[in-house]
């Protein structure tokens, strides 16, 4: 018995690999670190322009890795652990962690800033080009 998704209609052609990503996605739990994402309005109000906020509190920027792999959007983070200290309590972990954003076809990172604890990476999506394309029709005899 086969089941049925959303992307089963033969009028979607090409969605596997979407599919795949909200399976992928609905798997993930991990809900450290916090973030918002919000909407930039420009001036201009040609482009889409998108700011994720994570909360990276206790990370230095070496501490921290953002990447683009394929059509995802990676932030990773690593502590190491000071064995110097002596703690009577020890109520901050430091811990790793890897967060990951799936990005719409054309976005791209445009810039990342690590200020107070919060870690902005923006982003955009420049207006394709329409593109109109007459496609030949061969005749056989």
């Amino acid at each position: 018995m086969s089941r049925m998704t959303p992307f089963s209609s033969p009028l979607l052609l090409g969605f596997d690999a979407m599919e795949k990503t909200l399976e992928r996605l609905a798997k993930t739990g991990d809900s450290y670190p916090p973030y918002n994402i919000e909407r930039l309005r420009g001036a201009d109000g040609a482009a889409e322009k998108l700011r994720i906020t994570l909360a990276v509190a206790g990370f230095a920027e070496c501490d921290l890795e953002v990447t683009t792999e394929e059509n995802q959007l990676v932030v990773r983070g690593r502590q190491t652990d000071e064995t110097e200290r002596e703690y009577l309590h020890r109520g901050i972990a430091a811990r790793q962690f890897q967060r990951c954003f799936v990005l719409a076809d054309g976005m791209r990172v445009t810039g990342a800033e690590l200020r107070n604890g919060l870690l902005s990476i923006d982003l955009d999506r420049p207006e394709p080009e329409k593109l109109v394309r007459k496609i030949d029709i061969a005749v056989k005899d």
